[in-house]
């Protein structure tokens, strides 16, 4: 009977040692602090994938830069360290260049053009050039409407951002649009400029709200400017290998999990704004809203023909024709 026993647990840790083994153990990393809408998301990808797989499926979490910057980030999930990575779609622009056109000053009217393009055939087609470079596009939440701070005071009128020391992203769009419009634009990751708002070495930013609070720019900003001037989408990615590796039913499992998520993350994005900018203007940001967004649209025009130059006029006028 004792050696019947001792087979039987035997047998036991057996079996559950495979089934620990057989757990799928994924890591999704993004840049944003806990705070973040990006990490509500996370977490609530996190939670449907563990729910819908019962557990065969396993995710951690890794906020705020803890896997690196965004392009060590990239470059993890494209080699396999990392999994899954959110971030800024024009962090993938030297992978893929036509994903710029979605950073294009004005391009989006409403957020609802933003989600036609970017959830049908167009967004489709951009997302299927990212498997040359080994990643499987998940989906594309957002950052929302890029709006600009300042300590100098309200942008009201393209002439308001001549000679700002402006700090940009590498989005070569709004590089391009600042320089016409006078700024001095500087390229700095996210991660450095709270250290560089306060200690001068640049005295503007753009962002959309949502990143203006979790990084807490209005303790070294004064003015906020709603020009919302660039629709900034993210790109939730997943190494393509690994998505790939997983049995029909799992990616479906991924697949639908990343959908939701992202339709959640937009809801709360659209939800919290204005909460968002009321919390700012509590703690003492000067917030204008009467911005001449004709005279900028008009103003940073060339921005989109140099796009089309560059990669030709197939993709701005499709988005364009979406708008209607």
């Amino acid at each position: 009977m004792n050696k019947l026993k001792t087979l039987g647990m035997t047998a036991f840790l057996v079996l559950a040692s495979f089934s620990a083994s057989a757990q799928t153990k994924l890591k999704l990393g993004h840049a944003a602090p806990e705070t973040d809408l990006q990490q509500a998301m996370s977490l609530y990808f996190k939670e449907q994938v563990e729910s819908r797989s019962k557990g065969a499926i396993s995710i951690t979490v890794f906020p705020q830069g803890q896997l690196g910057n965004d392009a060590q980030m990239i470059d993890g999930t494209r080699s396999g360290i990392t999994d899954i990575t959110i971030s800024g779609l024009n962090n993938f622009t030297g992978l893929v260049p036509e994903s710029g056109v979605f950073e294009l000053p004005f391009i989006f009217p409403t957020r609802q053009v933003a989600y036609k393009v970017l959830d049908g055939d167009i967004g489709a087609g951009i997302a299927g050039q990212f498997g040359k470079h080994g990643l499987k596009v998940l989906g594309f939440p957002e950052n929302g409407y890029r709006n600009i701070t300042n300590n100098r005071g309200p942008i009201r009128v393209p002439a308001d951002l001549k000679g700002l020391q402006m700090r940009v992203n590498n989005s070569r769009a709004l590089n391009d649009m600042f320089a016409l419009l006078g700024a001095n634009p500087q390229q700095l990751p996210v991660a450095e400029l709270y250290t560089a708002l306060e200690t001068g070495v640049v005295n503007a930013q753009d962002h959309p709200v949502g990143i203006v609070v979790s990084f807490k720019f209005n303790e070294v900003q004064k003015y906020l400017s709603l020009t919302q001037h660039a629709y900034s989408p993210l790109a939730m990615v997943m190494n393509d290998k690994k998505f790939q590796s997983l049995s029909e039913a799992d990616r479906k499992i991924i697949v639908e999990s990343a959908r939701d998520a992202v339709a959640k993350q937009r809801e709360m994005n659209i939800a919290k704004e204005e909460s968002m900018i009321a919390e700012l203007e509590k703690e003492g940001m000067k917030v204008n809203r009467d911005v001449d967004a004709a005279a900028f649209q008009t103003a940073v025009r060339q921005v989109w023909d140099g796009f089309t130059k560059a990669n030709g006029d197939k993709l701005v006028n499709a988005i364009v024709d979406a708008s209607k």
